[in-house]
C-alpha cells in the first residue's frame, strides 16, 4: 500500500484555510484478495427488454471474470426474492451453471427490493471464504413497490447490512433508476453507485464494477486526522466520518488495483502555526495495521498543490449542481439559479487549475443540461438530468474515480468488441 497526503494552505471566505488530501492506493504486484460477492438482479416488469437483457451481460461480464478462488452467488427478485443460486467457488462446472441460469431469466411483476438487499446480504454473510470481505452488488432500475418503500427505511437497512461486514454496490440501469435509494443504500459502505443509460456506456461501467470487485488488496481502510492550530476541521468527501476524542477519522472502505481511494479534509486555522497529524489503518489477509503517513506541504501553484485545489473545486462543483436539481425539482426557481451560479463558478474554477486527474470537460454537458433546464423555468425538470446529477454527485463525493477503459483479468484492456452482444437500449421515457 502507498499512502500520501498532501496538504496546501490557502486565502479562503472564513480566512486562512489549509486542505489535506489523504490517498491510499495499493502497489502494482499486491496480489488481490479472493471475492465472495452475491449477485443480485432485479427482473421486475419495468426490467423487461434492454433493461434485464443489460443486467444479464453485465452478470455474465464479472461472472467470467471471476477465478476458482472466487465465490459467488445468484439472487433474483420481482415481487418475491429468490437466492437461485448460492455462493459458491467459480471453478468450471459452476461458472458454466451460472451462464446457463443467467441466460434462462425473465421478467415478472412487482419489485420487492428491501426483502432482495435483505436476503442477499444473509446469503453470503453465511459463507467464509478466508481473506474475502462478503459483498452484495445489485443491478436495478426500478423504485421498490413491494414491502418498504420509503427512503428512511432504505438508510437503516444500508447502514445495518454493512454494520454486519457486508458492503453493498449498485449499478443502476436506464432511465427509470431511483439514486436516493442506491445512494441510501450504498453510502454507509463507503462505495457510492454507477449508472448506466445506454448500451454505449454498459462496457466501460462493467469494467470498473470489475476492477473495484476483483481488484480488492485491503477492506475497511481509515485514515485519522489529528490538527493542531485549527478552528475547525471537515471531511469533505462523504465518506462516513466521526470525531473520535481530538482527532477525526472517515472510513474509506476497500482499495482495490484500480480505485485508488482519496478523501479531502478542510480545515480554517486559529493560529499561524499549525500541524496535522495523519494515520492509516486497513485489514490486509485478515491482519489489521496502522501506520503514520507523513503530511507534506505544497505550494497551491506547484503541480501537486493544483490538483488538491482542484479536487475541492470538484467537490464544490457537483454540490452546487445536486442543489440546483433539487431546488427545480421543488419549483424553487431563485435558489435554483444561485446554485447554478455557484457550479459555473467551480466549474471556471476547475478550469483554470488544469488538473489533468481532474478534468473539467466531464462536467461541461451536464452542466449545459441544467442551464437549459434552469433556463426554461421548467416546472418539471429531466428526470434523467436529475438522476445523472446525483449520480455524479455520488461518484465524486466518494471519490471512486476509476481507470479510464475497463480492464480485462489478465490486466489489459478489454477488447473493442467487448459488450456488442447488448441489446440495443430502448426506453419509454423521453429526456
Amino acid at each position: 500500500m502507498k499512502q500520501t497526503a498532501w496538504a496546501v494552505e490557502r486565502d479562503a471566505e472564513g480566512g486562512r484555510e489549509v486542505l489535506l488530501l489523504v490517498t491510499l492506493e495499493a502497489e502494482a504486484e499486491t496480489p488481490r484478495a479472493p471475492v465472495a460477492v452475491n449477485l443480485v438482479i432485479d427482473r421486475s416488469a419495468s426490467m423487461r427488454g434492454a433493461p434485464l437483457a443489460a443486467a444479464v451481460e453485465a452478470a455474465r461480464a464479472l461472472v467470467e471474470r471471476a477465478g476458482p478462488r472466487d465465490y459467488v452467488g445468484l439472487l433474483t427478485f420481482d415481487a418475491d426474492a429468490e437466492q437461485v443460486l448460492p455462493v459458491r467457488a467459480m471453478d468450471a462446472g459452476a461458472k458454466a451453471a451460472f451462464l446457463k441460469t443467467l441466460s434462462r431469466l425473465e421478467s415478472g411483476e412487482g419489485t420487492a427490493l428491501h426483502e432482495a438487499v435483505e436476503r442477499g446480504a444473509e446469503a453470503v454473510r453465511r459463507v467464509l471464504v478466508p481473506g474475502a470481505r462478503p459483498q452484495l452488488l445489485m443491478l436495478t432500475d426500478g423504485e421498490p413497490s413491494v414491502g418498504p418503500t420509503a427512503l428512511g427505511e432504505f438508510k437503516v437497512l444500508g447502514t445495518r447490512v454493512t454494520d454486519s461486514g457486508v458492503a453493498l454496490h449498485a449499478l443502476g440501469l436506464g432511465r427509470h433508476y431511483l439514486p436516493e435509494i442506491l445512494e441510501a443504500l450504498t453510502g454507509p459502505s463507503g462505495t457510492g453507485f454507477t449508472h448506466v443509460d445506454d448500451a454505449e456506456g454498459l462496457p466501460l461501467a462493467v469494467g470498473a464494477l470489475g476492477a473495484e470487485l476483483f481488484g480488492e488488496v485491503v477492506s475497511d481502510a481509515r485514515v485519522y486526522v489529528l490538527p493542531t492550530g485549527f478552528a475547525d476541521l471537515r471531511c469533505r468527501h462523504r465518506y462516513p466520518s466521526r470525531v473520535e476524542g481530538d482527532a477525526m477519522s472517515a472510513s474509506l472502505g476497500a482499495v482495490s488495483h484500480a480505485f485508488a481511494r482519496r478523501v479531502l479534509f478542510a480545515g480554517v486555522l486559529e493560529k499561524g502555526e499549525w500541524n496535522l497529524t495523519v494515520t492509516a489503518s486497513y485489514t490486509e489477509h485478515n491482519d489489521t495495521r496502522r501506520m503514520s503517513v507523513p503530511v507534506t506541504r505544497l505550494l497551491p501553484d506547484s503541480e501537486e498543490g493544483r490538483f488538491v485545489r482542484a479536487v475541492s473545486a470538484e467537490l464544490e462543483l457537483v454540490s452546487f449542481e445536486a442543489a440546483a436539481w433539487k431546488a427545480l425539482s421543488r419549483r424553487q426557481q431563485e435558489a435554483a439559479e444561485r446554485a447554478l451560479e455557484g457550479a459555473d463558478k467551480g466549474l471556471y474554477k476547475l478550469a483554470r487549475l488544469g488538473a489533468a486527474d481532474v478534468p473539467a470537460q466531464r462536467h461541461v454537458d451536464r452542466l449545459a443540461d441544467l442551464r437549459r433546464a434552469v433556463e426554461r423555468r421548467a416546472a418539471q425538470p429531466s428526470a434523467l438530468g436529475v438522476r445523472r446529477a446525483q449520480s455524479e454527485v455520488s461518484r465524486i463525493t466518494m471519490s471512486r474515480i476509476g481507470p479510464a477503459l475497463p480492464v480485462a483479468a489478465n490486466g489489459g484492456a478489454l477488447p473493442a468488441g467487448n459488450g456488442a452482444a447488448i441489446l440495443p437500449w430502448k426506453t419509454d421515457e423521453k429526456p
